[in-house]
């Protein structure tokens, strides 16, 4: 049987729960979905445990075949969902250990894990398990904020902290880090300077439309070129008009078409996770935001699928370009 499975074999409503009715287990695996349902570490909103089956639910309107990238992102990869990590709601840290754990023995086996979080604190154990894997990792980040606050209420681990947190633990190549999107108010004059004094480079939403799309992406494959890396990407990078479920949002983002856009334009890094965080479901009862966040998964799941297909070489016009 081939997966995931076509409405006209079954109906998008008769699902098994897993994303785009993808097995749990088959042989030749590329990429595997994974469910980090905390979010006991946000500091506003909580809700974001909801947001992997929310997300696998809304996966039920995609259809198999990536047009742009002229891939099956599912199919090509082999791909499963092995459902949610059994994280423990208040204990962060024993909950990095399971979801490491996790990622860590994918990676291992050449997997690609794509994590549905989650807040943004579930980054870190997946950097966690990366490092042990690959050593220290390159990380595009897609994000409203830094989270490279050190702490809150003097806790060192929260959704705000991860990238701190992985620098201190040497879990990243600091000049191969890109935080894409930053916005909003801030808390102090000197919020984005702790991210550049780690070394990373911080592309505020306002230079991104200045520059535009494949200016911005032309550095980041110039930069990275074939390290391997990481995305994570916190949903509210997109404009709440367009993605209003999450947990802190920040007006002035960019719109679906121009996120999507822009992950499609990174085709050719060499990826060996993803994440999509700060998804809550019970902000959004229509279901714009989870709908979104299955679509970039697919489309992760596309990127993978294509440097597989194409080792690399540009098949088509402006979303290969380097």
């Amino acid at each position: 049987m081939h997966y995931p499975l076509s409405p006209d074999v079954k109906p998008e409503f008769c699902t098994t729960g897993s994303f785009m009715r993808l097995p749990s287990s088959r042989d030749g695996a590329k990429v595997a979905i994974v469910g980090l349902p905390f979010d006991t570490a946000a500091s506003f909103r909580v809700g974001a445990r909801f947001a992997p089956q929310a997300i696998r639910q809304a996966s039920m309107l995609l259809f198999p075949y990536h047009p742009v990238h002229q891939v099956y992102p599912f199919e090509d990869t082999r791909a499963i969902d092995l459902g949610d990590v059994p994280v423990i709601p208040h204990n962060i840290h024993r909950s990095y250990d399971l979801m490491q754990a996790s990622m860590q023995e994918l990676m291992a086996k050449g997997i690609v894990p794509i994590g549905l979080g989650g807040d943004h604190s579930v980054t870190l154990a997946a950097l966690r398990a990366a490092a042990k894997v690959y050593g220290p990792v390159a990380l595009i980040q897609f994000d409203s904020h830094t989270d490279t606050w050190d702490t809150y209420y003097e806790e060192k681990y929260w959704h705000g902290s991860p990238f701190i947190r992985a620098h201190e633990e040497g879990l990243l190549q600091p000049d191969n880090v890109f935080q894409i999107g930053i916005r909003g108010t801030l808390n102090h004059p000197g919020d984005l300077e702790a991210s550049l004094d780690l070394g990373y480079r911080v592309v505020t939403t306002q230079e991104l439309r200045r520059r535009g799309t494949a200016d911005v992406v032309r550095e980041v494959k110039a930069v990275i070129g074939d390290t391997p890396c990481f995305l994570s990407f916190d949903i509210d990078f997109v404009d709440p008009a367009f993605a209003p479920g999450t947990g802190t949002p920040e007006v002035g983002g960019l719109t679906s078409h121009e996120t999507l856009e822009i992950v499609r334009s990174l085709a050719g890094l060499t990826y060996i996770g993803f994440d999509l965080v700060e998804v809550l479901p019970p902000y959004d009862p229509a279901q714009t935001t989870s709908l979104l966040a299955a679509t970039l998964i697919h489309d992760f799941a596309a990127l993978v699928a294509w440097k597989e297909k194409t080792a690399g070489q540009a098949l088509y016009g402006q979303f290969a370009q380097p």
